[in-house]
């Protein structure tokens, strides 16, 4: 079921219903996500705009759903006839994609909370610091990091597709790179830290919005919006991220070549899954921004009749 590398050997894709189920599975989220994510940067840049931080940071985090969504029909490709025309560049590229999304959305994600929280709880002192200047200069740093790190990432597993050749077939998505301890240790404590911010922001909100009276329907509606950015961010990171993160790094450690094919057989359904996150995070942008659908001057009138939305909308 996968490709054997020691030793520069070659052996043959045998057809099992794992790939069938990932060519499936990839065409579904390409099929959902690809034009749910479209629309949602359209709407942001064209509705919002870079006018409030929180509507900077629901930009770049579609910016990097659609980033992955734009790799999947290589994937679906490949799974469907188990062949890889396109080149070892292509290959490394469609990778690296899928692992800068999963880097940038969750540190995004976290963002969010974040900025809900301040200003929820901390309305008046964080005015300083949410603003869509800060937001946007915060953004650029992490997609400038994530993309360095990627890039050495990129030169190590374009080097082992080119020993994997088999004639002019490359194996692609189930060539997989041993990755140093360090690494793996320090990228499954990453996304642990993120969590545990997450959740902590969750319980905080939460407690904040249950000593605020709601007089009338829209405030408790409001309220339900609120809880639901949260329900969702936790979602995806304990669904989609956290298991293959762990798994990768549970991979890395393990000697037993027993245990170490099962688990990269793990680990590959686990990224597929992972792949599922970007359908999700359209809820987010529709909970978290009044009117999402209205150009946000036109809304104004409406937003200042709810005072939890305008909280959450002020730079």
């Amino acid at each position: 079921m996968s490709v054997n590398l020691t030793n520069n050997t070659c052996s043959e894709i045998v057809w099992t219903q794992r790939f069938l189920v990932s060519s499936i599975v990839y065409a579904l989220v390409l099929a959902v996500g690809l034009p749910v994510n479209a629309v949602s940067l359209w709407v942001l840049l064209r509705r919002h705009g870079l006018r409030s931080p929180s509507a900077v940071l629901m930009i770049n985090l579609a910016a990097s759903d659609m980033l992955l969504a734009l790799s999947l029909p290589l994937r679906v490709y490949f799974y469907a006839t188990l062949r890889w025309p396109f080149g070892t560049g292509m290959c490394t590229a469609a990778v690296m994609m899928f692992r800068i999304n999963i880097r940038t959305s969750c540190i995004f994600i976290t963002l969010i909370s974040l900025d809900r929280l301040l200003a929820l709880v901390f309305p008046l002192r964080s005015r300083s610091l949410r603003t869509s200047g800060f937001a946007s200069k915060f953004c650029g740093l992490v997609w400038i990091l994530i993309t360095i790190l990627c890039i050495q990432e990129s030169i190590i597993y374009s080097r082992a597709l080119n020993k994997s050749l088999c004639g002019s077939n490359i194996f692609c998505f189930e060539v997989q790179v041993e990755g140093s301890e360090p690494v793996a240790i320090g990228q499954a404590s990453f996304f642990l830290i993120l969590l545990v911010i997450n959740i902590i922001s969750t319980v905080m909100v939460i407690c904040a919005l249950r000593k605020r009276p709601s007089v009338d329907a829209a405030k408790v509606n409001n309220k339900m919006s609120v809880i639901l950015i949260f329900v969702v961010n936790m979602m995806v990171f304990i669904v989609f991220i956290l298991p293959f993160s762990l798994q990768l790094m549970m991979v890395t450690l393990k000697n037993e070549e027993l245990e170490y094919k099962t688990g990269r057989e793990v680990l590959r359904a686990l990224i597929c899954l992972a792949s599922v996150n970007c359908c999700l995070d359209p809820l987010i942008y529709y909970f978290s921004l009044d009117s999402f659908w209205q150009d946000k001057s036109k809304s104004q009138g409406y937003a200042t009749t709810h005072s939890l939305s305008k909280s959450m909308e002020r730079s």
